[in-house]
């Protein structure tokens, strides 16, 4: 959080008790924060007070959380957390090729709904100052220098395959957030591929032989059972 600023999160939940739990949980963070418990709220509330986050229920009473994902984005790029009783893994996906930037299931704690919030805004200020194009990300000892092309692993050198690395520029300029299957593929593979998910489990596990230290109990490339895969970011 930028030193003297204070970001505005926008928090659209229809349940009371867990709408005053998330405001709590921000504001005692430094958030300045306005609720709202309608979709057609959420909407004009994020055109007229542009937040910096927004937090969003899927199980709306006037409209569908992923109906108002997809309005959001047809002219917002601001970062969405979708937080939903709905657990399946169809209505994640669908919540995060829609537009959703991370997914979190009821019940959660607040410290873990802080971190996905500094995650999604670390990515916003990625994106702003073109670090996710020419930057070095770093998490553990595990460093990929995109201005380099290169990765290496406690400083020795990990050898890619042009594939193996083009799907690590993706993650990277996800980190921290959840890239599904469909999305990997389409960015990797191309948009004709988008339903040959085998192809994703395959590099992704060759990549973890190469850089994990130990591939059996992954520290920096994370699963998504049935959603797809996380870069871990510090």
């Amino acid at each position: 959080m930028t030193k003297g600023y204070s970001p505005l999160a926008l928090v659209v939940e229809d349940d009371p008790p867990i709408r005053r739990f998330i405001v709590a949980g921000l504001t005692s963070q430094g958030f300045r924060v306005v609720d709202v418990d309608r979709a057609k709220s959420a909407v004009s509330h994020a055109a007229s007070h542009v937040p910096d986050v927004i937090v969003l229920d899927l199980g709306l009473p006037d409209r569908d959380g992923i109906e108002v994902i997809r309005e959001l984005r047809a002219w917002t790029q601001t970062p969405i957390i979708v937080v939903s009783a709905r657990g399946q893994e169809r209505v994640k996906v669908d919540a995060l090729d829609s537009g959703a930037d991370d997914y979190l299931t009821k019940p959660f704690g607040v410290a873990e709904l802080l971190a996905r919030v500094r995650v999604a805004l670390r990515h916003v200020a990625r994106s702003s100052d073109g670090t996710n194009e020419t930057g070095e990300f770093r998490v553990g000892d595990l460093v990929v220098d995109l201005n380099a092309r290169s990765v290496t692993l406690s400083g020795r050198p990990v050898h890619l395959t042009p594939t193996e690395y083009r799907l690590v520029t993706v993650l990277v300029r996800h980190a921290g957030k959840v890239v599904t299957h469909q999305k990997l593929l389409s960015e990797v593979w191309g948009p004709g591929l988008t339903d040959e998910t085998q192809y994703v489990r395959v590099f992704m596990a060759n990549l973890r032989r190469k850089m994990e230290p130990d591939p059996a109990r992954p520290r920096y490339l994370l699963t998504e059972v049935g959603v797809g895969y996380r870069l871990k970011d510090e």
